[in-house]
């Protein structure tokens, strides 16, 4: 039967994610706009949302969380731009973002020392194979195949390789190991909800090390560069941007900070998204027709939750259509890479009411295709 009720929220997006609830642009305190990122008061919002990233998360005391352009791609490049070449490279590949770091690595930076570990979607490589000795690249949490890892007991703590873990749509939503990650990148627009265009940039002392010591044989664009001649350039995680940043995002990400607060902190954003995926997983024990694309329950995201259908294609397409035009659920179609299915945003921006109506509008879509 056609349900009775729709989400409040239809924002089922997996980038850019739905805004937090209540979220209101009227209320962003806007005191940085039409000034100069440069002057105290542009500084001093920048600073904050570095320090207060690394106070919520809970990050060691000696880690630099830095502003930096391009949103988490932008970071990516540019501490793979800036370190990688020192030691050979191990990277951990299972979906469509990860595949393209291995690409860069491989074809436009053209390092010779790489070995790649390659999973299908809904699988992950063999992590165990980890060199210590080697740099390593993964993403914590494959946005377009709805597969995490698990933990990061595979990761040596006695490595002398650096750890860089693309963490976009895992950061704020899934526990993570700090100690275990050397570089941590990510961007607003996806478990806050907020505005993209600009990448966050987490080093541990080993990454700051490795900048200080190691330098490319390749020219390093402006907006790439991390040094001044041999020393960190440290303006940069203390609100000094390498190029002109928006006020108004970072307003947009203050207030996301505060609201992760006014929930309960990191904590309370984990065990929301947790408990989001929680109605899914329901809903699929419950349904034969769908089934997660994670072949394995431990890897199951909590944010970016990748649905198989026994349905064609076109069926898949039709459902996902008449979502969309009931305004019940937008942009949730499968990754254009990834194989035919539903991809359904769980970060803690979305409530679990607007989940569970909206399971009985996709059980109500897969009866309309099947008429």
């Amino acid at each position: 039967m056609r349900p009775k009720f729709k989400p409040r929220n239809p924002n089922f997006s997996s980038g850019p994610c739905s805004k937090r609830p209540g979220y209101d642009v009227k209320n962003l305190e806007l005191s940085t706009l039409g000034r100069s990122h440069r002057s105290s008061v542009g500084k001093a919002a920048l600073r904050l949302a570095c320090s207060r990233t690394s106070e919520i998360l809970g990050l060691p005391s000696d880690y630099r969380v830095g502003i930096v352009p391009a949103s988490d791609t932008g970071a990516m490049e540019m501490i793979m731009w800036s370190t990688l070449g020192a030691r050979p490279v191990d990277v951990f590949a299972w979906e469509s973002f990860g595949k393209d770091w291995l690409n860069d690595i491989t074809n436009q930076l053209r390092l010779d020392d790489v070995t790649s570990f390659l999973g299908d979607y809904g699988e992950l490589p063999d992590l165990t194979k980890a060199n210590p000795a080697n740099d390593v690249i993964f993403t914590w949490n494959g946005t377009t195949s709805g597969v995490c890892i698990p933990n990061a007991d595979w990761i040596s703590n006695s490595r002398t390789g650096l750890t860089i873990c693309d963490a976009t749509s895992a950061i704020f939503a899934m526990p993570m190991c700090w100690g275990k990650l050397d570089v941590i990148t990510f961007s607003w627009q996806k478990v806050l909800g907020g505005e993209g265009a600009h990448g966050m940039l987490i080093l541990s002392p080993n990454a700051v090390e490795r900048l200080q010591t190691f330098k490319p044989p390749w020219p390093i664009p402006k907006i790439f560069r991390l040094t001044k001649g041999n020393e960190l350039n440290e303006a940069i995680f203390k609100g000094a941007t390498i190029n002109t940043p928006s006020m108004l995002c970072v307003a947009d990400y203050l207030d996301s900070l505060d609201w992760v607060e006014a929930l309960g902190g990191l904590d309370a954003a984990i065990s929301k998204s947790k408990e989001n995926l929680g109605v899914i997983k329901a809903f699929v024990q419950q349904n034969h027709w769908v089934s997660f694309l994670a072949k394995d329950e431990k890897t199951i995201s909590s944010t970016s939750v990748c649905l198989e259908l026994k349905l064609v294609a076109q069926k898949i397409s039709r459902m996902v259509d008449l979502l969309e035009q009931e305004g019940v659920a937008f942009d949730i179609g499968s990754y254009r890479d990834a194989p035919p299915g539903l991809r359904i945003w769980c970060g803690a921006t979305i409530e679990r009411h607007d989940l569970e109506v909206l399971m009985e509008w996709i059980q109500w879509a897969y009866g309309m295709v099947n008429e």
